[in-house]
């Protein structure tokens, strides 16, 4: 650490931001508020910067509220680290404040806690990160429509039962678009003008889902073509490991860190004269739906994985165990094949 240096910390909220500075030694040198722009960011660049030379960040939601910041000091040649907030334990014996979560910030800096890279959120990896966030909430919706609408019907007589609920749900949906009257009671009127606007909106949410699919399927294929080209890896999955690992690879150290995210690395379960691992269930869990989807279409129809499977379950393991296994597996095979594709989306940007 060279003579002078400072370590910045900031606790980031949706209007306002709160720095910490703190000396090589962790004496605390400062708090200031700013507003979360950019004018605000600048403001507290320049103030850390009057107390020495900064070199490091640690900042709180890097991802979130803290996205904007993250990218301002990067600009300014600021190492940015990412700081989880303190446990519950220590937020009992010490108090809650927002200056001294941004010390916090700012001390585990300086004690090597902190080593997190923040991901950067400007390239292919972000860009399928939103169209995933899109099409995740378009797919609840949808589901949501189709159940609400089989909940009316459900519950309604035995005529419009027989004359609306279908197995398809294609059909159903198109009977009741094309739904005109169901009678002049005021609950029969209100009954088919909610028929309708559920079977239209399921309709809407379907030629969303499918452009948002076809977007996804145009910047996988762009940007993560070895990634598609392994047997179970489909745009969605694709897209979401790509999404997970960020626009910066250099992040990501090895598989274990890849694992580690995924939450798909096994943690001891070991006590006394038992020796085992069990599931992770920590890291990012669309991203770890995501391995289990590419396990399961494996286990369906890839020959080696059944294989596998096969020659696991005669050891004696659960299907648990054996999918645990798979999904590392997985990460170990994928993992060079996502920074390759990183680096080529990154050269080409």
């Amino acid at each position: 650490m060279e003579q002078n240096e400072v370590m910045l910390g900031v606790d980031t909220h949706l209007d306002t931001h709160v720095g910490a500075v703190i000396s090589g030694i962790g004496k605390l040198l400062g708090t200031l508020s700013v507003t979360a722009d950019t004018a605000g960011y600048l403001k507290l660049l320049t103030w850390a910067n009057s107390l020495g030379h900064l070199h490091r960040a640690g900042v709180e939601g890097t991802g979130t509220y803290g996205a904007g910041l993250a990218r301002v000091l990067r600009d300014h040649e600021i190492e940015v680290l990412e700081v989880n907030r303190p446990d519950r334990a220590m937020r009992r014996s010490r108090g809650k404040s927002d200056p001294t979560d941004a010390g916090n910030a700012a001390r585990a800096v300086l004690s090597g806690k902190a080593t997190t890279i923040p991901k950067e959120q400007s390239g292919a990896a972000e860009a399928m990160r939103a169209v995933s966030v899109a099409r995740r909430s378009a797919l609840k919706a949808k589901t949501q429509a189709i159940n609400q609408r089989r909940a009316l019907l459900i519950n309604a007589s035995q005529e419009i039962r027989e004359r609306l609920l279908k197995t398809k749900t294609a059909e159903c949906v198109a009977g009741c678009a094309r739904l005109r009257s169901l009678g002049s009671t005021p609950m029969l009127q209100t009954l088919t003008a909610t028929l309708r606007l559920l079977a239209k909106r399921w309709l809407a949410l379907a030629d969303e889902l499918n452009m948002l699919d076809a977007m996804l399927d145009q910047l996988t294929r762009q940007h993560a073509g070895r990634l598609r080209e392994r047997f179970g890896v489909g745009p969605q999955t694709a897209a979401v490991l790509v999404a997970v690992a960020g626009d910066n690879p250099e992040r990501l150290k090895s598989e274990a860190a890849l694992a580690a995210l995924c939450g798909t690395s096994p943690l001891q379960a070991s006590s006394g004269k038992t020796v085992r691992h069990r599931l992770n269930r920590g890291g990012d869990r669309s991203a770890n739906n995501a391995l289990w989807t590419i396990a399961m279409v494996r286990m369906r129809s890839d020959p080696r994985t059944r294989a596998y499977v096969e020659r696991r379950t005669k050891e004696g393991m659960s299907n648990k165990e054996i999918h645990r296994c798979l999904k590392r597996y997985i990460v170990r095979e994928l993992y060079p094949l996502i920074l390759a594709d990183l680096a080529d989306s990154t050269h080409t940007a």
